[in-house]
Protein backbone atom coordinates (compact mmCIF):
# COMPACT_ATOMS: atom_id res chain seq x y z
CA UNK A 1 0.00 0.00 0.00
CA UNK A 2 1.54 3.35 -0.84
CA UNK A 3 1.94 5.18 2.09
CA UNK A 4 -0.03 8.83 2.48
CA UNK A 5 1.58 12.12 1.37
CA UNK A 6 0.82 14.41 4.40
CA UNK A 7 -1.92 16.25 2.59
CA UNK A 8 -3.31 13.33 2.03
CA UNK A 9 -3.08 12.06 5.77
CA UNK A 10 -4.60 15.68 6.75
CA UNK A 11 -7.42 15.37 4.31
CA UNK A 12 -7.97 11.94 5.78
CA UNK A 13 -8.33 13.25 9.00
CA UNK A 14 -10.29 15.92 8.31
CA UNK A 15 -12.96 13.71 6.08
CA UNK A 16 -13.48 12.21 9.88
CA UNK A 17 -14.53 15.30 11.08
CA UNK A 18 -16.93 16.37 8.42
CA UNK A 19 -18.51 13.06 8.59
CA UNK A 20 -19.33 13.44 11.95
CA UNK A 21 -20.50 17.36 11.18
CA UNK A 22 -23.18 15.77 8.51
CA UNK A 23 -24.45 12.96 11.05
CA UNK A 24 -24.72 15.73 13.81
CA UNK A 25 -26.65 17.73 11.89
CA UNK A 26 -28.99 14.67 10.45
CA UNK A 27 -30.15 14.21 14.00
CA UNK A 28 -31.70 17.57 14.30
CA UNK A 29 -32.60 18.23 10.60
CA UNK A 30 -34.64 15.64 8.33
CA UNK A 31 -33.61 16.01 4.71
CA UNK A 32 -32.07 19.02 2.84
CA UNK A 33 -29.21 17.51 2.03
CA UNK A 34 -28.39 19.53 -1.09
CA UNK A 35 -28.62 22.54 1.18
CA UNK A 36 -26.83 21.23 4.20
CA UNK A 37 -23.77 20.28 1.66
CA UNK A 38 -24.15 24.00 0.41
CA UNK A 39 -23.97 25.56 3.68
CA UNK A 40 -20.87 23.43 4.61
CA UNK A 41 -19.52 24.34 1.04
CA UNK A 42 -19.82 28.25 2.17
CA UNK A 43 -18.63 27.44 5.49
CA UNK A 44 -15.26 26.21 4.45
CA UNK A 45 -14.90 28.64 1.72
CA UNK A 46 -15.32 31.53 4.20
CA UNK A 47 -17.90 32.86 2.30
CA UNK A 48 -21.40 34.19 3.74
CA UNK A 49 -25.20 32.94 2.50
CA UNK A 50 -28.32 33.82 1.32
CA UNK A 51 -31.02 31.71 2.51
CA UNK A 52 -34.53 32.10 0.45
CA UNK A 53 -37.31 29.89 1.17
CA UNK A 54 -41.13 30.23 2.55
CA UNK A 55 -41.84 30.35 5.87
CA UNK A 56 -41.39 26.99 7.94
CA UNK A 57 -39.17 24.84 5.88
CA UNK A 58 -36.71 24.87 9.49
CA UNK A 59 -33.95 27.72 7.82
CA UNK A 60 -33.58 29.01 11.85
CA UNK A 61 -33.62 25.50 13.16
CA UNK A 62 -31.01 24.29 10.13
CA UNK A 63 -28.68 27.16 11.02
CA UNK A 64 -28.62 26.33 15.25
CA UNK A 65 -28.61 23.25 14.94
CA UNK A 66 -24.74 24.24 12.70
CA UNK A 67 -23.96 26.16 15.54
CA UNK A 68 -24.62 23.78 17.74
CA UNK A 69 -22.44 20.85 15.96
CA UNK A 70 -19.66 23.26 15.55
CA UNK A 71 -19.59 24.53 19.30
CA UNK A 72 -18.98 27.98 17.65
CA UNK A 73 -21.07 31.39 19.41
CA UNK A 74 -23.81 31.68 17.27
CA UNK A 75 -26.70 34.91 17.84
CA UNK A 76 -29.95 35.53 15.77
CA UNK A 77 -31.01 38.85 15.01
CA UNK A 78 -34.40 39.36 13.63
CA UNK A 79 -34.26 42.46 11.87
CA UNK A 80 -37.04 44.58 11.56
CA UNK A 81 -38.24 48.10 10.01
CA UNK A 82 -36.89 49.70 13.09
CA UNK A 83 -33.56 48.40 13.71
CA UNK A 84 -30.99 50.68 13.95
CA UNK A 85 -27.05 49.96 13.11
CA UNK A 86 -26.23 50.30 17.13
CA UNK A 87 -28.76 47.40 17.63
CA UNK A 88 -26.54 45.40 14.96
CA UNK A 89 -22.95 46.77 15.60
CA UNK A 90 -22.95 47.57 19.55
CA UNK A 91 -22.92 51.27 21.11
CA UNK A 92 -20.70 53.16 23.58
CA UNK A 93 -21.92 53.35 27.24
CA UNK A 94 -21.39 56.26 29.57
CA UNK A 95 -19.86 54.75 32.77
CA UNK A 96 -18.73 56.34 36.29
CA UNK A 97 -16.16 54.95 38.32
CA UNK A 98 -17.82 55.74 42.15
CA UNK A 99 -14.31 55.52 43.57
CA UNK A 100 -12.56 58.59 41.84
CA UNK A 101 -16.30 59.66 40.49
CA UNK A 102 -14.30 59.95 36.79
CA UNK A 103 -16.65 59.35 33.92
CA UNK A 104 -15.26 57.20 30.89
CA UNK A 105 -16.88 55.83 27.84
CA UNK A 106 -17.14 51.82 27.01
CA UNK A 107 -17.61 49.86 24.51
CA UNK A 108 -20.97 47.31 24.13
CA UNK A 109 -20.17 44.73 21.95
CA UNK A 110 -23.67 44.25 19.46
CA UNK A 111 -25.00 40.79 18.48
CA UNK A 112 -22.50 40.89 15.44
CA UNK A 113 -19.87 39.95 17.94
CA UNK A 114 -20.25 36.32 17.38
CA UNK A 115 -19.08 33.36 15.07
CA UNK A 116 -22.16 32.03 13.30
CA UNK A 117 -24.80 35.17 13.39
CA UNK A 118 -28.25 34.23 11.53
CA UNK A 119 -29.42 37.38 9.97
CA UNK A 120 -33.36 36.70 10.26
CA UNK A 121 -35.25 38.52 7.50
CA UNK A 122 -32.62 40.59 6.48
CA UNK A 123 -34.83 42.49 3.80
CA UNK A 124 -37.06 44.15 6.39
CA UNK A 125 -34.82 46.34 8.24
CA UNK A 126 -33.68 49.46 6.22
CA UNK A 127 -30.68 50.41 3.97
CA UNK A 128 -28.42 52.25 6.52
CA UNK A 129 -28.65 49.34 8.87
CA UNK A 130 -27.49 46.61 5.90
CA UNK A 131 -24.86 48.78 5.10
CA UNK A 132 -23.79 48.54 8.88
CA UNK A 133 -23.86 44.92 8.44
CA UNK A 134 -22.25 45.02 4.36
CA UNK A 135 -18.71 46.48 6.16
CA UNK A 136 -18.67 43.18 8.73
CA UNK A 137 -18.94 40.78 6.15
CA UNK A 138 -16.64 42.09 3.17
CA UNK A 139 -14.22 43.15 6.49
CA UNK A 140 -14.90 41.22 9.00
CA UNK A 141 -13.88 44.50 11.33
CA UNK A 142 -16.52 46.88 12.94
CA UNK A 143 -16.23 50.59 12.64
CA UNK A 144 -17.27 52.76 15.54
CA UNK A 145 -16.50 56.12 16.74
CA UNK A 146 -12.96 56.13 15.11
CA UNK A 147 -11.75 52.05 16.27
CA UNK A 148 -11.64 49.57 14.34
CA UNK A 149 -12.33 46.45 16.20
CA UNK A 150 -11.80 42.59 14.74
CA UNK A 151 -14.78 40.54 14.60
CA UNK A 152 -14.56 36.63 15.78
CA UNK A 153 -12.67 33.83 13.38
CA UNK A 154 -14.68 32.21 11.98
CA UNK A 155 -17.09 34.64 11.02
CA UNK A 156 -19.97 33.09 8.92
CA UNK A 157 -23.15 34.67 8.08
CA UNK A 158 -26.14 33.42 7.13
CA UNK A 159 -29.30 35.79 6.15
CA UNK A 160 -32.70 34.81 5.04
CA UNK A 161 -35.81 36.13 3.35
CA UNK A 162 -38.91 35.61 2.39
CA UNK A 163 -39.40 35.35 -1.22
CA UNK A 164 -43.48 35.97 -0.91
CA UNK A 165 -44.00 38.49 1.12
CA UNK A 166 -42.21 42.17 -0.61
CA UNK A 167 -44.71 44.28 1.21
CA UNK A 168 -43.03 46.81 3.89
CA UNK A 169 -39.50 45.16 2.63
CA UNK A 170 -36.15 46.77 1.12
CA UNK A 171 -34.62 45.03 -1.50
CA UNK A 172 -31.00 44.19 -0.73
CA UNK A 173 -28.64 46.52 -2.96
CA UNK A 174 -26.23 44.58 -5.18
CA UNK A 175 -23.09 45.82 -3.42
CA UNK A 176 -24.64 43.67 -0.50
CA UNK A 177 -25.54 40.66 -2.67
CA UNK A 178 -22.16 40.04 -4.29
CA UNK A 179 -21.02 39.40 -1.01
CA UNK A 180 -22.78 36.84 -0.32
CA UNK A 181 -21.15 33.24 -1.64
CA UNK A 182 -23.67 31.50 -2.57
CA UNK A 183 -27.61 32.08 -2.31
CA UNK A 184 -29.68 28.57 -1.68
CA UNK A 185 -32.88 28.75 -2.28
CA UNK A 186 -34.43 25.99 -0.25
CA UNK A 187 -37.59 23.79 -1.25
CA UNK A 188 -40.11 21.86 0.20
CA UNK A 189 -39.41 18.59 1.63
CA UNK A 190 -40.76 15.18 -0.58
CA UNK A 191 -43.29 13.16 1.14
CA UNK A 192 -41.50 10.84 3.28
CA UNK A 193 -39.29 13.37 4.95
CA UNK A 194 -42.12 15.55 5.65
CA UNK A 195 -43.92 12.03 7.57
CA UNK A 196 -40.05 12.27 9.45
CA UNK A 197 -40.38 15.93 10.06
CA UNK A 198 -44.17 15.23 11.55
CA UNK A 199 -43.03 12.14 13.61
CA UNK A 200 -40.43 13.55 15.15
CA UNK A 201 -41.47 17.25 15.75
CA UNK A 202 -44.72 16.57 17.81
CA UNK A 203 -43.11 13.64 19.76
CA UNK A 204 -41.47 14.26 24.30
CA UNK A 205 -38.08 13.81 22.64
CA UNK A 206 -35.60 16.68 22.01
CA UNK A 207 -32.98 15.14 18.79
CA UNK A 208 -29.58 16.59 20.86
CA UNK A 209 -26.89 17.79 18.20
CA UNK A 210 -23.41 16.84 19.60
CA UNK A 211 -20.26 19.39 19.38
CA UNK A 212 -17.99 17.68 16.94
CA UNK A 213 -15.88 20.62 15.94
CA UNK A 214 -14.50 23.67 16.91
CA UNK A 215 -13.55 26.99 15.88
CA UNK A 216 -10.23 25.72 15.54
CA UNK A 217 -11.15 22.60 13.32
CA UNK A 218 -13.46 24.79 10.93
CA UNK A 219 -9.78 27.60 10.28
CA UNK A 220 -7.99 24.77 9.54
CA UNK A 221 -10.51 23.24 7.12
CA UNK A 222 -10.54 26.62 5.74
CA UNK A 223 -7.25 26.53 5.06
CA UNK A 224 -6.75 23.15 3.54
CA UNK A 225 -9.58 24.02 1.00
CA UNK A 226 -7.14 26.47 -0.03
CA UNK A 227 -4.55 24.25 -1.30
CA UNK A 228 -6.79 22.25 -3.41
CA UNK A 229 -6.43 21.91 -7.00
CA UNK A 230 -7.93 23.94 -9.92
CA UNK A 231 -6.80 22.89 -13.23
CA UNK A 232 -5.74 25.45 -15.77
CA UNK A 233 -8.37 23.72 -18.19
CA UNK A 234 -11.17 24.26 -15.08
CA UNK A 235 -10.38 28.33 -14.31
CA UNK A 236 -10.73 28.65 -18.26
CA UNK A 237 -14.22 27.18 -18.36
CA UNK A 238 -15.20 29.15 -15.07
CA UNK A 239 -13.67 32.44 -16.46
CA UNK A 240 -15.44 31.59 -19.70
CA UNK A 241 -18.90 30.68 -17.69
CA UNK A 242 -18.72 34.33 -15.64
CA UNK A 243 -17.83 36.47 -18.70
CA UNK A 244 -20.59 34.69 -20.45
CA UNK A 245 -23.31 36.23 -18.30
CA UNK A 246 -22.82 39.64 -19.67
CA UNK A 247 -24.97 40.29 -22.21
CA UNK A 248 -23.18 42.03 -25.37
CA UNK A 249 -21.24 40.39 -28.71
CA UNK A 250 -20.53 36.97 -28.08
CA UNK A 251 -22.93 36.27 -25.44
CA UNK A 252 -25.34 33.23 -25.45
CA UNK A 253 -28.72 34.04 -27.08
CA UNK A 254 -30.19 33.74 -23.80
CA UNK A 255 -28.19 36.19 -21.72
CA UNK A 256 -28.53 38.61 -24.94
CA UNK A 257 -32.34 38.55 -24.38
CA UNK A 258 -33.06 38.30 -20.33
CA UNK A 259 -30.11 40.03 -18.42
CA UNK A 260 -29.46 43.13 -17.92
CA UNK A 261 -26.17 43.22 -15.87
CA UNK A 262 -24.39 40.08 -15.65
CA UNK A 263 -21.69 38.82 -12.82
CA UNK A 264 -18.30 40.40 -11.64
CA UNK A 265 -15.29 38.88 -11.58
CA UNK A 266 -15.71 38.36 -7.69
CA UNK A 267 -18.34 35.73 -9.02
CA UNK A 268 -15.37 33.51 -10.36
CA UNK A 269 -13.49 33.64 -7.08
CA UNK A 270 -16.56 32.64 -5.18
CA UNK A 271 -17.33 29.51 -8.22
CA UNK A 272 -13.73 29.03 -7.83
CA UNK A 273 -13.45 28.48 -3.86
CA UNK A 274 -16.94 26.88 -3.89
CA UNK A 275 -15.82 24.45 -5.95
CA UNK A 276 -12.42 23.91 -3.83
CA UNK A 277 -14.55 23.09 -0.96
CA UNK A 278 -16.92 20.49 -2.38
CA UNK A 279 -14.02 18.70 -3.83
CA UNK A 280 -12.74 18.59 0.10
CA UNK A 281 -16.30 17.57 1.44
CA UNK A 282 -16.32 14.92 -1.03
CA UNK A 283 -12.53 13.80 0.06
CA UNK A 284 -10.75 14.80 -3.43
CA UNK A 285 -7.52 16.78 -3.89
CA UNK A 286 -8.63 18.42 -6.71
CA UNK A 287 -12.04 20.41 -8.16
CA UNK A 288 -13.83 19.01 -11.02
CA UNK A 289 -16.32 20.35 -13.52
CA UNK A 290 -19.42 18.37 -11.75
CA UNK A 291 -17.94 20.69 -8.72
CA UNK A 292 -18.81 23.43 -11.00
CA UNK A 293 -21.59 22.76 -12.28
CA UNK A 294 -23.00 21.62 -9.23
CA UNK A 295 -22.55 25.17 -7.28
CA UNK A 296 -22.74 27.25 -10.68
CA UNK A 297 -26.36 27.94 -9.74
CA UNK A 298 -26.24 29.47 -5.92
CA UNK A 299 -23.50 31.14 -7.02
CA UNK A 300 -25.24 33.10 -9.82
CA UNK A 301 -28.40 33.54 -9.43
CA UNK A 302 -28.30 36.62 -7.14
CA UNK A 303 -25.28 37.90 -8.96
CA UNK A 304 -27.61 38.26 -12.53
CA UNK A 305 -29.88 41.61 -12.85
CA UNK A 306 -32.83 39.95 -14.81
CA UNK A 307 -34.14 42.22 -18.09
CA UNK A 308 -37.99 43.09 -18.26
CA UNK A 309 -38.41 40.88 -21.18
CA UNK A 310 -36.99 38.13 -18.38
CA UNK A 311 -39.82 39.40 -16.41
CA UNK A 312 -42.56 39.36 -18.59
CA UNK A 313 -41.50 35.51 -19.67
CA UNK A 314 -41.54 34.17 -16.68
CA UNK A 315 -37.62 32.96 -16.71
CA UNK A 316 -36.25 33.40 -13.73
CA UNK A 317 -32.14 33.29 -12.76
CA UNK A 318 -32.31 29.62 -12.44
CA UNK A 319 -33.34 29.08 -16.38
CA UNK A 320 -30.85 31.35 -17.46
CA UNK A 321 -28.09 29.49 -15.89
CA UNK A 322 -29.30 25.98 -16.70
CA UNK A 323 -29.33 27.96 -20.39
CA UNK A 324 -25.68 29.12 -19.80
CA UNK A 325 -24.41 25.73 -19.26
CA UNK A 326 -25.97 24.29 -22.65
CA UNK A 327 -24.65 27.01 -24.49
CA UNK A 328 -20.95 26.62 -22.56
CA UNK A 329 -20.61 22.60 -21.73
CA UNK A 330 -17.79 21.56 -19.82
CA UNK A 331 -14.49 20.90 -21.48
CA UNK A 332 -13.50 17.49 -22.63
CA UNK A 333 -11.22 16.09 -20.18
Amino acid sequence: MTPLTPTEADLQARLVELDALRQAIGRAVVGQADVVEQLLVALLAGGHVLLEGVPGLGKTLLVRTLGQALDLGFRRVQFTPDLMPSDLLGTELLEEDHGTGKRHFRFQEGPVFTQLLLADELNRTPPKTQAALLEAMAERTVSHAGVTRALPRPFFVLATQNPIEQAGTYPLPEAQLDRFLLHVSLGYPDADEEQAILARTTGSADAEVPRVMDAGAVLALQALVREIHVGDDLLAWITALVRATRPGEGAPDIVREYVRWGAGPRAGQSLVLAAKARALLQGRLGATRDDVAALLAPVLRHRLVLSFAAEAAQVDADAVIAGLLRALPAPVR
